[in-house]
C-alpha cells in the first residue's frame, strides 16, 4: 500500500512513522530544516516512553514519488489550496485523498444531498480549486483529534491520543475505507468508520470555531478561557450559532455545549494551534475554521453576530502580525497625536 503524507509535520509525521512501521510504503512531502533532518536521519517518532528511528523517502517534490493508493492531506488547512496543482502527480485512477485538515473540508457537500449539494465553500477551496483538481469523489474525511508536536527537527514527539475517526462522504462502508481502516489499525492507531463523518468533523470544529481565534486574541490557554464567566458565556452563543446552521444541515451533536466545552477545560493549560501561529506571526486558520461556518450561515440565511464579531477581530489581530493592518494603525497614531496636542 502506497501512502504519501504531504505535510509531514506534527500529526503527518506521527501517522506516517507508525503506517511505516506497520509495513506501508510511506512517503513524506515536507520542507525546510524538518525535511533536511528526516532526509539525513530518517523521522524520529517518540511514543509511549520510546524512541523509534523510521526511514520513509523524504521531499520537497511530489512528482518524484508517483501515483499513491492514498495521499493524506496533513497541512493546516489554510495552505492546502496554495498546493492543489503540485498535487496531481500522486493521483491515479483510482488514488483516495484522506482530508486529516481542521475545519471543514473540500468535499462537504459532495453527496450531501438538500439544497447546497454540490457547493463548494469559497472559504475553505477558493474558485473550487480542490473539488475540480483533487476530485470530491476521492475523499474520504478523517477527523485529528491526536496531539503531537515537533520537538526538533526530524523528531516527532507524540502526546495524547490515538484516535483518527474516517467516515466517506457516502456514508457507506467502501472497500477503500476498510483498507485504509485495517492499516491504521495495524499501525496502532484507532480508525473508526463512521456512517455519518460530519457529525465527527462538526464536533471538533465546534470547539475551535471559539476556543482557537478567543485564545490567540488573548494569549490564553484553554483552562483559562474556560474558567472565565464571559468567556464561556461568548464561548457558548458562538458554538449555539454554529449549532443552529449544523443542525439545518442534518448534523447531530451527542453532547450538549456544556458537556462540549468541559472537555475543552479538561485539556488543561494547553495552548491553541491558533495561538501558537499567532505568537509565531505565522498565518492562522482562520477562514477553514471561523469563516466557513459564517459563509454557511449567509448561503441560509442564519445571523451569526457573535461569530461575525469574533472573526472581524482575528481577522484584524492577523493583519496586524503579516503588517496589512496599516490603515487601522494610522488611525490610531493620528488619534495619539491629537490627544497629546490637546
Amino acid at each position: 500500500m502506497k501512502i504519501c503524507i504531504y505535510g509531514a509535520g506534527a500529526i503527518g509525521g506521527y501517522m506516517g512513522a507508525q503506517l511505516a512501521r506497520a509495513g506501508a510504503d510511506v512517503s513524506f512531502v515536507a520542507r525546510g530544516p524538518h525535511l533536511a533532518a528526516m532526509q539525513a536521519n530518517g523521522v524520529r517518532l517518540q511514543i509511549d516512553g520510546e524512541e523509534h528511528t523510521v526511514k520513509v523517502r523524504c521531499t520537497n517534490n511530489p512528482a518524484e514519488l508517483g501515483p499513491q493508493d492514498y495521499v493524506v492531506i496533513a497541512l493546516k488547512a489554510h495552505s492546502v489550496p496554495g498546493v492543489v496543482d503540485l498535487m496531481q502527480p500522486l493521483l491515479g485512477p483510482d488514488t483516495a485523498v484522506v482530508t486529516a485538515v481542521n475545519g471543514l473540508p473540500y468535499w462537504y457537500f459532495h453527496e450531501h444531498g438538500g439544497a447546497l449539494a454540490g457547493t463548494t465553500l469559497e472559504s475553505v477551496d477558493p474558485g473550487g480549486r480542490q473539488w475540480q483538481v483533487l476530485g470530491a469523489e476521492r475523499a474520504i474525511g478523517c477527523v485529528l483529534i491526536p496531539a503531537a508536536e515537533i520537538a526538533e527537527p526530524g523528531v516527532i514527539r507524540h502526546v495524547y491520543g490515538k484516535k483518527f475517526p474516517i467516515g466517506e462522504p457516502s456514508g457507506l462502508v467502501t472497500p477503500r475505507l476498510q483498507a485504509f481502516h485495517d492499516i491504521m489499525s495495524a499501525a496502532d492507531m484507532e480508525a473508526p468508520m463512521r456512517d455519518n463523518i460530519r457529525d465527527e468533523i462538526w464536533l471538533k470544529l465546534w470547539g475551535n470555531l471559539c476556543f482557537n481565534p478567543i485564545s490567540a486574541l488573548t494569549g490564553a490557554t484553554l483552562d483559562v478561557l474556560t474558567s472565565d464567566p464571559a468567556v464561556r458565556k461568548l464561548s457558548r452563543q458562538m458554538m449555539e450559532e454554529a449549532q443552529g446552521i449544523a443542525e439545518k444541515l442534518g448534523v447531530h451533536f451527542r453532547v450538549d455545549v456544556e458537556k462540549r466545552i468541559n472537555g475543552a477545560a479538561a485539556v488543561g493549560a494547553h495552548k491553541t494551534s491558533m495561538l501558537m501561529d499567532c505568537e509565531a506571526r505565522r498565518p492562522m486558520e482562520i477562514d477553514p475554521i471561523v469563516t466557513v461556518v459564517q459563509e454557511i450561515g449567509r448561503k441560509l440565511a442564519v445571523d451569526t453576530p457573535m461569530i461575525d464579531a469574533v472573526l472581524a477581530l482575528i481577522k484584524l489581530r492577523e493583519g496586524v502580525n503579516q503588517g496589512t493592518a496599516k490603515p487601522g494603525i494610522k488611525t490610531i497614531e493620528s488619534f495619539t497625536r491629537s490627544q497629546k496636542a490637546a
